[in-house]
C-alpha cells in the first residue's frame, strides 16, 4: 500500500518535511514572518516538560492557524461514546460475529460503534474499543480526537487516511495510529471498509522494551512509515468533527484543515505492515508467554504493566516437541479483546470469523475449545507446523474492559459462546501415565 505515496521511516523519529521548498525555517521554530506568508503552530502531544525522550510535538507551518473556525456545538451520534459504566461488567466470556457492512451511505465517522472499553479522557487512562463499517469516503468533513490517539486495524477493505501532516494509505494487515488532536479524513478506495478501532486514552503508544530478546527482533523501527507534507489550499463550507471527553462536537469552517505546506517534529501518524512483523517463538519445549507478539505499549503509571498493548498473531511457524501448541487454557489479570483481520484463529475451530471478536476479562477462564483441544493434543509434534493466513490481534489492559449496552444487545452477540468448552471431555484416571 506504500506504492505511489512517500513516506518517512522510523518509529518516533525527528522528521522535517517540506510540500514547497524552503518552508522549514532555519535554527528556529517562530520565525517573524514564516515564508509564503504562512502561520507558525506547535501540536504538543505531551506535556512541554515530559522528558526529552518522551517529549513529543511537531511544528507546523500552514495556511491558516488551527483556531480558524466557527464555535464547536453538539453533534449527536447514538453509537460512538464513552460511556463504558452503563452496562455491568461481566465475567462472561463473550464474542460477536463480524459488524455487518452498511446498506445506507455511510462514511468512516458514521460506521464508528463502540463496543467496549475502560477508563477515559478526563483520567487519561484507559482505552476505548470500536468497529466500523463503512461505504463511502468522508465527504465535507474533518475529523479529530482530543480523547485520545486512533489505533486503527483494517479488516476489510483499504482506506487513505489524509491528516494535516501528509498522507496514509493502509490495507488488510496493516495499521495506521492517528495521534490526539491530528485533524484527518478518511477516504475509502474499495466499494466497502471494516476494521477496528483502540483509542488510547493513556501514554503515547511506543515499542516494547525488548529486554533479553535483543535489538533486532519483533517490530522493527525503521518498518514504521510516516507521511510527508501534502497540504490541501481549498476553501468552501467545511465540517470540522472533535472528540472530546467522550462526545462529539462539530464546527463550521470554511477551508480544508488540511493546510500544512511544511512541518518537523516527532509527532506524527504512522503506519506499520504487519507481516513484516518478525516473530519470536520457541525452538525447544513449551511456548512463550503472548507478550513476544506485542507490536506497540501504552505503559501505565506501574512499572511493567502496561495501559494498553497491541499484540498479534501472526503467520509462524510451531516447532516445540513434546509442547500443546496452540494457546494454552489461562486466566489473566489482565483483560483481552480479540479481533480477527483474516483466516482462522488457532485456538478455535470455528465460530470466531474475521470482522468478529472476543471479550474476556480480568480471571476469566479462556483458551481452545474442545475441537481444537483434541486436535492438538493428538497432533505429531516431531513434526513441525506451520500457521499460514492468518492473522489475529488482541488489545490487552490492565483495567477490565467494560462492554457497552448496544454491544451485550448486538445481534451479533454470540450468546451461546460458552458452549465451545463445555464439550471438553474428561481424561483423568489415576491409573494412566
Amino acid at each position: 500500500m506504500s506504492v505511489g505515496i512517500d513516506y518517512q521511516s522510523g518509529f518516533g523519529n525527528e522528521f522535517a518535511s517540506e510540500a514547497l521548498p524552503g518552508v522549514l525555517p532555519a535554527g528556529q521554530n517562530s520565525p517573524q514572518r514564516v515564508a509564503h506568508g504562512l502561520y507558525a503552530e506547535q501540536l504538543s502531544g505531551t506535556a512541554f516538560t515530559a522528558p526529552r525522550h518522551a517529549n513529543r510535538r511537531s511544528w507546523l507551518y500552514r495556511i491558516r492557524p488551527a483556531a480558524v473556525h466557527a464555535p464547536f456545538a453538539p453533534l449527536a451520534h447514538a453509537r460512538l461514546h464513552n460511556r463504558f459504566d452503563e452496562a455491568p461488567a461481566t465475567p462472561n466470556q463473550l464474542r460477536w460475529d463480524p459488524w455487518p457492512l452498511p446498506e445506507a451511505p455511510t462514511d468512516f465517522l458514521d460506521g464508528l460503534v463502540t463496543l467496549a472499553g475502560n477508563g477515559g479522557p478526563a483520567e487519561q487512562a484507559g482505552v476505548g474499543i470500536h468497529v466500523y463499517a463503512a461505504n463511502r469516503s468522508m465527504q465535507g468533513r474533518f475529523f479529530y480526537d482530543a480523547d485520545g490517539e486512533l489505533l486503527i486495524v483494517p479488516q476489510q477493505g483499504r482506506l487513505r487516511i489524509a491528516t494535516e501532516l501528509g498522507v496514509l494509505a493502509v490495507a488488510p494487515l496493516e495499521i495506521a495510529v492517528v495521534p490526539r488532536g491530528v485533524r484527518f479524513r478518511v477516504e475509502l478506495l474499495d466499494a466497502q471498509a471494516r476494521g477496528y478501532v483502540a483509542e488510547n486514552f493513556g501514554a503515547l503508544l511506543r515499542l516494547p522494551d525488548l529486554g533479553p530478546v535483543g535489538a533486532n527482533s519483533m517490530a522493527l523501527p525503521r518498518d514504521f512509515l510516516a507521511p510527508v507534507a501534502a497540504y490541501e489550499d481549498v476553501e468552501g463550507d467545511f465540517a470540522l468533527v472533535a472528540k472530546f471527553q467522550g462526545a462529539l462536537w462539530q464546527a463550521r469552517i470554511g477551508h480544508s484543515p488540511l493546510d500544512v505546506v511544511a512541518w518537523h517534529g516527532n509527532y506524527a501518524p504512522y503506519k506499520y505492515d504487519l507481516t513484516r512483523y518478525n516473530t519470536v517463538g520457541s525452538i525447544s519445549v513449551d511456548h512463550p508467554d503472548p507478550s513476544i507478539f506485542t507490536v506497540l505499549t501504552s505503559p501505565s503509571d506501574t512499572p511493567g504493566t502496561a495501559n494498553m498493548d497491541f499484540v498479534i498473531f501472526p503467520p509462524r511457524w510451531l516447532v516445540a516437541e513434546h509442547t500443546f501448541r496452540p494457546p494454552y487454557f489461562h486466566r489473566n489479570v489482565a483483560s483481552e479483546f480479540m479481533g480477527l483481520v483474516e483466516g482462522q484463529y488457532d485456538a478455535k475451530a470455528g465460530g470466531f470469523a474475521p470482522g468478529g471478536a472476543s471479550l474476556h476479562n480480568c480471571m476469566s477462564g479462556h483458551g481452545p475449545d474442545a475441537a481444537s483441544f483434541e486436535k492438538a493434543s493428538a497432533a505429531d509434534t516431531s513434526v513441525p507446523d506451520h500457521l499460514a493466513g492468518t492473522m489475529a490481534f488482541m488489545f490487552e489492559t490492565r483495567k477490565v474492559i467494560r462492554p457497552t449496552r448496544q454491544a451485550l444487545e448486538a445481534p451479533q452477540l454470540q450468546r451461546d459462546y460458552y458452549r465451545c468448552w463445555q464439550g471438553i471431555a474428561r481424561h483423568f484416571d489415576p491409573e494412566r501415565p
